[in-house]
């Protein structure tokens, strides 16, 4: 059998990126839910599950485009194919960081007015089981938002360690101060 100029070898994942995803609201009660907001971590996730696997797709559709002559003049199909799936890496990153402050915002603030609440009210109250157990259970709920910020460091570190397997020479754009900020901490954890 014969191969096209045209035709694509392996699973045609490897090859087409994935549907765009949807764009999820975030409203405090997806903080307040908390398996509602670890499905939505999950999902948002899934890049970082994937960097190796990803950057290699990214790698063969770089080389392919580059023996077509549709890469970019003068430019390495690896150095290209790195720098797009940073970006792409680093908008992920920036998004989860931005829904887990926002959460752990919401659940904090929700936190306070709930201790505002109860310290107005009478004293008896305080020792109401019904009342302790909201208050517990809220503050495990604080917790559990407050511990994906050290989820996140750990994902992102991780993504980092596998993307640098691959991308040995590749530096972060200047244009972009947070993502080299990620990159320089990484570096100097990863020692």
């Amino acid at each position: 059998m014969a191969r096209t100029s045209n035709s694509m070898l392996g699973a045609e994942s490897h090859y087409n990126p994935p549907a765009t995803s949807r764009i999820i609201p975030i409203t405090p009660s997806t903080c307040t839910n908390l398996s509602l907001f670890k499905d939505l971590m999950k999902e948002y996730r899934k890049l970082d599950d994937s960097v190796t696997m990803r950057l290699n797709r990214s790698n063969a559709q770089f080389r392919d485009r580059d023996r077509l002559g549709l890469g970019t003049k003068g430019g390495n199909p690896q150095d290209e194919s790195c720098l797009y799936f940073w970006k792409e890496l680093v908008a992920n990153w920036k998004d989860r960081t931005q829904i887990v402050n926002y959460c752990v915002d919401v659940v904090d603030k929700s936190m306070d007015e709930r201790r505002k609440l109860i310290e107005g009210t009478d004293p008896a109250l305080d020792a109401e089981p019904q009342v302790r157990a909201k208050l517990y259970s809220e503050e495990v709920l604080r917790n559990q938002i407050h511990n994906e910020l050290s989820v996140e460091q750990i994902i992102r570190q991780q993504s980092l360690e596998a993307f640098k397997s691959r991308c040995k020479f590749f530096e972060p754009p200047l244009a972009d101060a947070e993502a080299r900020q990620w990159w320089w901490e990484g570096v100097h954890k990863g020692r």
